[in-house]
């Protein structure tokens, strides 16, 4: 018919959709650093733990069993979840840790994503906002700043219960000046930019410059630190719980089983061994994740990964 056109696609053989095409050369960048491979497998493995482990395993893990007191590791006579031991409860404790990661990532995922949120606003508004705006929200980030964290950690959950909320707003909070200053920095760089400028002059508003063109820019940087954050939060956890003013039983973190565990030490070594490896681990990958992506989201830089990605494969 006249008038009318028709739009179709011809695929063609071996060309493959955009996501797909996408998600190839991110796993060839991932494969060129075999150590961030590793480390990443390593969290998913961690993640499945925390999501789908305590459906599961929460009653094996919460059932006393006298007769495994203190149940050496590598003894598979009990069945499979005593291969690291039982605790001194007879617990196993492949179960409690794979259970304690829930509370774990819990509590390190909502601090580290409060902070975010609400440190890059601020820093946002702070490095796009006039001067007199800027200068509060600086001092505030300075107040909070002028805290030790573990130690206002210490004084406010010893006034309040020691819950997953309370511990989740406290080490929010003494993060939320790291993403404040970060994004404050980056957004004095880049709102000279000529794209900004170019926005401005094309009456774009000031939501929109922010929101389009300048966190956009900065939002790889904010990324690589909440991935470092996210370890650093979980330590602070680990010592909060170790003080004995942390997550209290029977709720369980890998931080709780290090502390239930150091009188232990001389007789029972795996009952806090097992978890503070657990913990090192998880931290070493977050690290090792944290060093990948500075590198793989900077522009200037990603072109290393990728060609090491080419060879390898």
């Amino acid at each position: 018919m006249s008038g009318t056109t028709t739009d179709t696609t011809v695929a063609t053989p071996g060309t493959a959709p955009k996501g797909a095409s996408g998600l190839r050369r991110l796993f060839r960048m991932l494969w060129a650093d075999k150590l961030a491979f590793v480390a990443i497998l390593f969290l998913l493995v961690v993640l499945l733990s925390a999501v789908v482990g305590p459906m599961f395993l929460e009653d094996m893990a919460a059932k006393t069993n006298l007769r495994a007191r203190n149940a050496p590791p590598f003894e598979l006579t009990r069945g499979f979840f005593y291969i690291l031991g039982g605790d001194a409860l007879g617990r196993p404790l492949l179960a409690r840790i794979i259970v304690a990661s829930q509370n774990t990532m819990v509590i390190a995922a909502g601090a580290v994503l409060g902070s975010l949120v609400v440190g890059s606003t601020l820093g946002l508004i702070a490095g796009y906002a006039g001067r007199w705006t800027g200068e509060v929200i600086m001092r505030l980030a300075d107040v909070i700043m002028s805290f030790p964290s573990l130690l206002l950690a210490v004084i406010v959950l010893y006034m309040l219960e020691p819950s997953i909320g309370n511990l989740v707003l406290v080490l929010a909070i003494t993060r939320i000046p790291i993403y404040l200053r970060t994004t404050r920095a980056e957004v004095l760089e880049v709102r000279e930019r000529m794209f900004v400028q170019a926005a401005k002059v094309m009456g774009a508003s000031n939501r929109r410059i922010v929101f389009k063109h300048i966190l956009p820019v900065i939002l790889p940087t904010l990324l690589t630190i909440a991935t470092l954050d996210f370890a650093f939060v979980m330590l602070a956890e680990s010592a909060l719980s170790f003080l004995g003013i942390g997550i209290q039983a029977p709720e369980i973190t890998w931080g709780l089983m290090v502390s239930q565990g150091r009188q232990y030490l001389t007789n029972a070594w795996w009952l806090a061994f097992w978890p503070g490896l657990a913990i090192i681990l998880t931290t070493m990958s977050l690290n090792l994740l944290s060093s990948w992506m500075r590198v793989a989201l900077n522009p200037t830089q990603r072109w290393r990964l990728e060609i090491g990605g080419k060879k390898n494969g």
